[in-house]
């Protein structure tokens, strides 16, 4: 079996049936040994350095009132561990701790397990944050099932929603030989560049997904379309599926509109000496679409 991507399979009992138990989660909520997950305006609570640490807290050392959500995370070692969203306050809360960084940043240099963590309550809280109004009456919605449920607070409709994942393949296309595609979007570091991604679309599969958006974005007829593996995406709410796919036609069209910098072809040798600099660079080493390039690289 393939190893895990990061922010994957972190070693957590979800324990779902639990959710339902109110005394049992009311009683851990003030046991001292139950651990918070702090989520502050989509960031997380860390120490920094060399390798940022996760910083999980004691019940009483987190005021529970106030809270924009609590959420049931699930069993580490027989401990509950609760993510709790303190993004009412102004500014940063609990500075005495550590510091509330982006993922993003940070997740790179932790252990799967850590960063896993975090992602995890960073994705229920940005969850709770767009589901606060019922989508069918526009009532206020409640937190129900230890976070893991909304339910609409208007007694003619109780719409429930659940939490939400939006999948979105991500696809490594070569030539059959020495080549891979890569593009670049205005919002990307400078100089970086990655694989071609997009949305999957109501009534359609996976496979029709990674051949229309590969059409769509560059022009590419393709064919040997092959599962690699998976990731969590929490930036803000998705699900990357990674594939491999061998082009059978190869002039680029680029849709400027969805690769405001272009597409190209690049060679297997000019990936392996990337200067990763504003001048050329490669995903980050924490994403699906850079372990798809090492591979393909034999790195």
């Amino acid at each position: 079996m393939k190893s895990a991507n990061t922010y994957a399979s972190i070693e957590i009992d979800r324990a779902g049936h639990l959710r339902k138990d109110a005394g049992w989660l009311d009683s851990q909520l003030t046991d001292p040994a139950s651990r918070i997950v702090p989520v502050w305006r989509s960031r997380s609570l860390v120490i920094e350095g060399d390798f940022p640490q996760p910083v999980t807290l004691p019940t009483g050392h987190v005021p529970l009132d106030n809270a924009e959500a609590i959420v049931f995370l699930g069993l580490v070692e027989e401990t509950a561990h609760f993510a709790i969203d303190v993004s009412h306050h102004d500014e940063p809360p609990l500075r005495d701790y550590g510091t509330f960084q982006d993922l993003r940043r940070v997740g790179p240099r932790m252990t799967a397990n850590e960063g896993g963590l975090l992602a995890y309550a960073r994705a229920m809280m940005t969850w709770h944050k767009r589901h606060r109004f019922c989508g069918l009456c526009g009532s206020a919605t409640e937190v129900k099932e230890a976070g893991h449920v909304r339910q609409c607070s208007n007694a003619d409709c109780r719409n429930l929603c659940f939490p939400r994942t939006d999948p979105a393949v991500i696809m490594l296309i070569h030539d059959g030989g020495d080549r891979v595609v890569l593009g670049r979007k205005s919002s990307m570091l400078p100089g970086q560049h990655s694989i071609l991604a997009g949305y999957v679309e109501p009534g359609e599969s996976l496979e029709d997904a990674v051949a229309r958006e590969v059409f769509e974005e560059v022009g590419l007829e393709i064919t040997d379309t092959t599962y690699h593996s998976s990731q969590p995406w929490p930036f803000p709410a998705n699900i990357m599926l990674g594939y491999t796919a061998r082009a059978t036609t190869f002039d680029l069209t680029v849709d400027y509109n969805e690769l405001e910098d272009g597409a190209q072809w690049f060679s297997r040798d000019f990936l392996l000496n990337s200067p990763e600099d504003a001048t050329f660079r490669l995903p980050r080493k924490d994403s699906i679409s850079r372990r798809l390039i090492n591979e393909w690289l034999g790195l």
